[in-house]
């Protein structure tokens, strides 16, 4: 009996610290708090379909467009707008060119437009879908797997999310949208300076 118990008190110590030290070596980075009643009533349009509110990143890995392995840390230090999108997607179609415009407009070191073709898509499908709309600065990075839109609660075709610096996202918005307008700009303008603070 005095050994069971010895045992079992040995498991638990055991456990616990092997608890500690798993959850102490990587921990979870903590999910900003923001207040978007600012940009909430700014909304109007094809944005009042945008949802704001703070939620974790993804270090999944994907494709890029040059074949290699890639996260989205790889964009930490700018904002972001990400972009999951397939060849076979009208609204995809409807929707890039005003991507490519937005991109055009505020892309830079601050920002960047990234788009992310998920599910089966080849890349002469990929390459001929942007020629065929006129788009010609959004890059190709795959996730064919759908492991990396999985993992950030991406279920279907066109779905927007806006990432800040961190990693993190602050806002989604599912469908196709003008992100070319003055409103989208003037929203995304709104959010780097709200997430700044």
């Amino acid at each position: 009996m005095k050994k069971q118990l010895i045992f079992a008190a040995a498991t638990v110590i055991g456990v616990a610290g092997g608890l500690y030290l798993a959850s102490s070596g990587g921990e979870t980075p903590t999910v900003p708090v923001i207040d978007f009643t600012q940009v909430e009533d700014m909304r109007e349009g094809d944005m009042l379909k945008l949802q704001l509110g703070a939620d974790r990143g993804s270090d999944v890995v994907f494709t890029h467009e040059d074949g290699t392995a890639l996260t989205l840390a790889a964009f930490e230090g700018k904002f972001v707008v990400l972009n999951f999108w397939a060849t076979w997607c009208a609204p995809c179609r409807k929707e890039m060119p005003h991507l490519s415009e937005l991109q055009t407009e505020m892309g830079g070191a601050d920002f960047e437009v990234v788009t992310i073709a998920t599910g089966l898509n080849q890349r002469p499908a990929m390459e001929r879908f942007l020629e065929e709309i006129g788009v010609d600065n959004l890059p190709l990075h795959t996730d064919n797997n759908s492991a990396l839109a999985r993992d950030m609660g991406v279920v279907g075709v066109p779905v927007t999310l806006i990432l800040n610096p961190d990693g993190f996202e602050i806002a989604r918005l599912i469908g196709d949208a003008d992100w070319a307008s003055d409103n989208a700009k003037d929203i995304i303008i709104a959010l780097t300076e709200l997430t700044a603070e």
